[in-house]
């Protein structure tokens, strides 16, 4: 079985989450961890899991001006210079393939909007299956650090993941 995990990171903390996720993974799994500049448009039919994950920014999914502010912020220094939001735009798949998604957020207190759930109604309106619910891991400012845990925890749920797909069995081909 292989999953891909594709994520969008302005200062590098999604970017290990996704990586921690990718390791959860794995022990089931084959796994491919791709930033999404560099991620495929069409997702495979030896695809059997597909993870997609970002920063929160202003209430939901990074836009280029977002993506901007981040730059500037990080002294132009950035991992990702496209995002999710516009990957979510041109994927296709042939075959069914689950889906879930993450996000990486400020943890100050209860703010609107998140990254993930906007994936997943895209992932969602793309007919792409729910895998599990959306999961947010939390930094401790806008460039982070991330907090303490976070990485486990993002192992955790990658491992929780891999093992209820590969439980779940070979999945039917659409007719």
């Amino acid at each position: 079985m292989r999953a891909v995990v594709v994520f969008e990171s302005m200062f590098g903390n999604t970017q290990k989450i996704a990586a921690a996720i990718g390791e959860g993974l794995g022990d089931r799994m084959a796994v491919d961890v791709v930033e999404v500049g560099a991620a495929p448009t069409e997702i495979g039919p030896g695809t059997d899991l597909l993870v997609v994950g970002g920063p929160t920014h202003a209430f939901g999914m990074s836009r280029p001006q977002t993506r901007q502010d981040a730059a500037r912020q990080a002294g132009g220094e950035v991992v990702s210079r496209s995002g999710i939001r516009e990957w979510l735009e041109s994927v296709t798949h042939q075959a069914p393939v689950p889906a879930v998604a993450f996000d990486t957020r400020v943890s100050k207190g209860w703010v609107p909007g998140s990254a993930a759930r906007a994936a997943q109604r895209r992932l969602r309106g793309k007919r792409f299956g729910a895998a599990a619910d959306p999961e947010t891991f939390y930094v401790e400012g806008t460039p982070g650090p991330l907090l303490d845990g976070e990485l486990a925890r993002a192992r955790q749920w990658g491992a929780d993941l891999a093992a209820s797909v590969v439980g779940a069995g070979p999945r039917e081909e659409s007719r």
